[in-house]
């Protein structure tokens, strides 16, 4: 079972990763900008980089859901190559808000965009498993027959 699920489990352990040095980063504003915890307003460049780890630990409960989701009953590899996507995704947000705050949009673009997309395909595998299994309809099979 565990070797069934090496792409999403590897995709996962790179966004831990990524959450890590987002983190450090943080760790690293504060000393620079003299910031003692627990405060989290001061200089703007340190604000900017606190709210993009922060922003980016607000969405990261959503990723992993779909991220394994779509991996498990849609498609793995499909699900993991999107994985990756929204990683970049979220590393150029990060990079861009700590230059600006205009500079998060094109990452918060792409970000949103593979949410919705593994959310998309976690729906659809959902749905044909729970057809498949209740109703004994298989959707793939039906649609594989229209071309042959």
């Amino acid at each position: 079972m565990a070797k069934d699920c090496v792409l999403l489990a590897a995709v996962s352990l790179l966004s831990a990763a990524q959450q890590a040095y987002f983190a450090k980063q943080v760790g690293n504003a504060r000393m620079k900008y003299k910031i003692a915890p627990p405060s989290v307003t001061g200089s703007a460049d340190f604000e900017r980089i606190f709210r993009a780890q922060q922003n980016s630990i607000e969405f990261y409960p959503l990723f992993l859901v779909v991220l394994w989701t779509s991996g498990l009953f849609f498609n793995e590899e499909v699900a993991s190559v999107f994985g990756l996507i929204y990683l970049f995704g979220r590393h150029v947000y990060f990079t861009g808000y700590k230059e600006s705050t205009m500079g998060r949009i094109p990452g918060f673009k792409i970000g949103i965009s593979i949410l919705l997309v593994l959310f998309i395909l976690s729906f659809f595998g959902i749905t044909t498993c729970i057809i498949d299994k209740y109703f004994d309809f298989n959707v793939i099979k039906k649609i594989s027959k229209l071309f042959p």
